[in-house]
This record gives structure tokens, C-alpha cells and sequence, in this order.
């Protein structure tokens, strides 16, 4: 076990424990998965008595199965909840280990398959948040007859084109370009080994602590914790991965293949990365039906230590009421 990872373990323990009473761990849930070649893992949460439904989460940049264990947790009171690892992201290998590129279509060749093994006969309702769900939008593009295996399809804060980003067009080209620049071999492990170190880290998180989204809201304790956290994920991510696909999504444009699925997106109220109106827009072209629901947040995801009390906020009653239909 590598040193973020015990990192990792101790900090969701600590988060965890209410009046003495150690809860749920994702560890609890986790096994390993071999997929095309690559060695990952997979949560499996089995679905609670009286519940049918099956779920599949499908997270998005900067993530891990630990992260989003809390909407696990959460989304577990409707059915059964699988997050499987993606290439390159939450310590799974990288695609680059088999010779080939993380680009958008073998993600989603590798989400395909995935849905293929582990949902034979069965139906699926896929929530995909982020960039999880600009993947989901590309498989069923290559995939249609997978349509066919959906009972409901949600977007977690999703997008599906380059226009929707609020940056402005300075800030745009600054991120397009550095991640095609740190995408290259030598640049990633350059980084990986001067920039992502565990100190450097720690320092300019408590630099920007006091402004940074992700932070401000924290006590000393909880923002420890935090950054502990973040450097976990900044470790079990895969750089060049994360930067090349940091490249397709300033790049992105999946308007051009319809899709014969309705979808119902969540939104949060202040976004900071995506214009909620252009994301509805573009989604109206792509998919049969959009139906918006809006998060009562204004943070793109609930924090990287988020319980099922405080990851709920991402799943609002509307939705809540239609996983309770099975």
C-alpha cells in the first residue's frame, strides 16, 4: 500500500466515525477489476431488501471511487450502486501502459464494455457526473443499441461541448494549452515527480486556502483533512491521463450524433466550470428529452469528503422520488 493511500484509508475513518461508531468504508464494498488488460477496482453495493434497481455511477475528472463513496452510500437506499474505476483515473492503469491514448472513444469503448459484462440481462440507470458523463454521451453514440439497457439515464453536473465552459477566452487557451503541453511524456513525468509531490501540494492548497472553493468553508481540522485528500487524488490519478483529457474536454463537441434516450440533468445553481442554459441547449440537440432539475448548491460536486448526508444534496427530491419508483 503506497503512503496516499494510507492517507486515504485513515482520513475516510475519520470522517466516518459518528459517536465512536465506526460506519461504512468503502473498502467494505471494493474488489479488484481487470478490464481490457488494465488492473483497477470496482464498488459494488448490493441493493437493500425490496429494491430492484440497479445503478451504475459513472465519475468524472479528479475523482475516485473513495470520493464519491458518500452519493454511494446515499444512492444505495434506492438499489444496488457499481462505480468502477476508469483507465487512468482512481489508481486503475492507464491506457497508455497498453500502448493506446485516453482518448474520449476509448473511454467510452472501455465504459461499453464494461456495461456489456456486468449487465447482461439486466437494466441499468446510469448516473454520470462531469466528464463521467461526456463519456456516457460518446458510448451510446458508438453503442446505440445499449439505449436499449437504460431505465434512466441522469447527468450529475454533466456537459457535452467546449461552449459551455464560463472561462474567459484568456483563461480557456491558458488551460487548453498547458494540458497539451504536460500531455507529452516527458513534460507529465517531469511534473509527476517535481510538481506532484505531497509538500508542494500541501503548500499551495494552504496558500490559496482562505479563497479556494474547495476549502474556505473548512476549520483547520476539516481542511487538513482536505488536502490530505486532494493530494491523494492528485497521486492515484494518472497526469498524463488527466491532462490529455483535460485536451478533449477544451475540445469537446458531441452534437453532431443524436441519441434516443430522454435524460434528466442536474444542475447547480452557480456552477463554476459550466453555463447551465448552453449545457440544457446542447444536451436538447443530442438527446430525445431533457428534463433539468436544479441542485440547491453551488459547488460542481460535493467536497472530496462528502458523507451520504452531505452528497445528497446532489441527488434532489425529484430524482429522489423517481429511483423510489422501482
Amino acid at each position: 500500500m503506497h503512503f496516499t493511500d494510507t492517507i486515504c484509508l485513515e482520513i475516510i475513518k475519520s470522517s466516518r466515525t459518528f459517536y465512536g461508531v465506526l460506519q461504512k468504508e468503502a473498502s467494505d464494498y471494493i474488489t479488484p477489476l481487470v478490464m481490457n488488460g488494465l488492473e483497477g477496482r470496482v464498488l459494488r453495493m448490493p441493493a437493500p431488501k425490496n429494491k430492484t434497481r440497479e445503478m451504475l455511477f459513472v465519475y468524472g475528472m479528479h475523482a475516485s471511487i473513495e470520493r464519491q463513496f458518500g452519493i454511494a452510500e446515499f444512492l444505495n437506499k434506492y438499489g444496488a450502486v457499481t462505480i468502477p474505476d476508469l483507465p487512468g483515473f482512481g489508481g486503475m492503469e492507464s491506457f497508455y501502459k497498453i500502448g493506446e491514448k485516453p482518448s474520449l472513444d476509448n473511454l467510452a469503448d472501455y465504459l461499453a464494455a464494461f456495461i456489456k459484462m456486468r449487465y447482461k440481462r439486466k437494466k441499468v440507470t446510469i448516473l454520470a457526473m462531469s466528464l463521467g458523463f461526456a463519456i456516457t454521451t460518446r458510448m451510446f453514440q458508438r453503442c446505440p443499441e445499449l439505449t436499449r439497457k437504460v431505465d434512466l439515464l441522469v447527468s450529475v453536473v454533466g456537459f457535452v461541448n467546449h461552449e459551455e465552459f464560463i472561462f474567459s477566452r484568456k483563461t480557456f487557451y491558458a488551460f487548453r494549452w498547458t494540458a497539451s503541453f504536460f500531455s507529452n511524456r516527458i513534460p507529465a513525468l517531469a511534473a509527476k515527480h517535481l510538481v506532484l509531490r505531497p509538500s508542494f501540494i500541501r503548500a499551495t492548497y494552504n496558500f490559496v486556502g482562505d479563497n479556494h472553493v474547495k476549502l474556505k468553508d473548512a476549520d483547520a481540522e476539516e481542511r487538513k483533512k482536505r488536502i490530505d485528500f486532494e493530494i491523494h487524488l492528485w497521486k492515484c490519478n494518472d497526469i498524463r491521463t488527466y491532462m490529455d483529457t483535460a485536451v478533449t474536454m477544451f475540445t469537446l463537441d458531441l452534437c453532431k450524433e443524436k441519441i434516443d434516450l430522454p435524460v434528466y440533468h442536474i444542475t447547480a445553481s452557480e456552477d463554476r466550470y459550466f453555463d447551465n442554459h448552453i449545457v440544457e441547449q446542447h444536451m436538447a440537440i443530442i438527446y430525445s428529452k431533457v428534463t433539468v432539475i436544479a441542485a440547491k448548491t453551488e459547488q460542481h460536486g460535493p467536497t472530496v469528503l462528502a458523507n451520504a448526508k452531505e452528497a445528497s444534496i446532489m441527488v434532489p427530491a425529484r430524482l429522489r422520488r423517481l429511483l423510489n419508483t422501482k
